[in-house]
């Protein structure tokens, strides 16, 4: 027979590996969360800088691909391509669905066409796709922010499919954009100054869609404060079995 001491001893083996896992879990989950505000809060630094200074990049920066998790205000006049739309679907705006409009750009002199980020529209309740406008015949200048395209996220199903004369994407899946387009864009989108009377409704806000800083440090807050309530029950369970 086991004796009442090595049964305890084994009982509390067996919870406190239980309650590490658990701590190790919410730590872990903690810090990634904390990780995440501190680099959405780095690329919110870095936008506002730019967007401050506004200082014009080279032509051919949309194209630098050790930049393409940078941001650059972007002046170039150049043409619309021919090539169908490309229409990101899920983008919410004031609580409502719809798509994000990008069609492709090729700025005069530049080593490649860049996605330029024409704002949104709403989706109607049947979900057919919006009528939209054609894009400026000729020369065109153009402005705006360049920046990272929108992430991927969960690569689920068909990164995008033809639909009424356009590309409907479930994601930015850049290089099915590139088969869809027949040739690669810039790695970075053209996101278009509000002020250009071109387009649809949008800013230049970059997170439209996905959490804020703040958001993600009161999720990092929850899981460490999980992680400090398991080791506060661990301890007093250990505690009460010790001189129950």
């Amino acid at each position: 027979m086991h004796r009442p001491g090595i049964r305890r001893r084994h009982t509390l083996t067996i919870g406190w590996t239980l309650a590490l896992l658990a701590i190790a879990l919410f730590a872990r989950l903690g810090f990634w969360q904390a990780q995440r505000a501190d680099e959405k809060q780095a690329m919110l630094d870095a936008a506002s800088r730019v967007l401050a200074e506004r200082r014009a990049a080279p032509r051919d920066a949309a194209a630098d691909a050790t930049r393409a998790g940078d941001f650059d205000w972007y002046v170039a006049r150049g043409r619309f391509d021919a090539r169908p739309p490309l229409l990101l679907d899920n983008q919410l705006r004031g609580g409502r669905a719809g798509v994000r409009v990008y069609r492709l750009f090729a700025p005069d002199g530049a080593a490649q066409s860049v996605l330029v980020d024409l704002g949104w529209l709403p989706l109607a309740g049947d979900r057919a796709l919006p009528t939209l406008d054609a894009p400026p015949a000729g020369e065109v200048e153009l402005r705006g922010l360049l920046a990272p395209p929108p992430s991927t996220g969960l690569a689920v199903g068909a990164p995008l499919a033809r639909r009424d004369g356009a590309w409907l994407m479930s994601r930015f899946d850049a290089p099915a954009i590139a088969a869809a387009l027949g040739q690669a864009p810039a790695p970075r989108v053209l996101r278009l100054d509000p002020d250009l009377p071109l387009g649809y409704t949008r800013d230049l806000a970059l997170l439209a869609n996905t959490l804020p800083p703040d958001k993600h440090r009161g999720y990092a807050l929850q899981w460490f404060a999980l992680a400090l309530a398991v080791l506060v029950t661990a301890v007093v369970l250990t505690l009460r079995k010790k001189f129950a």
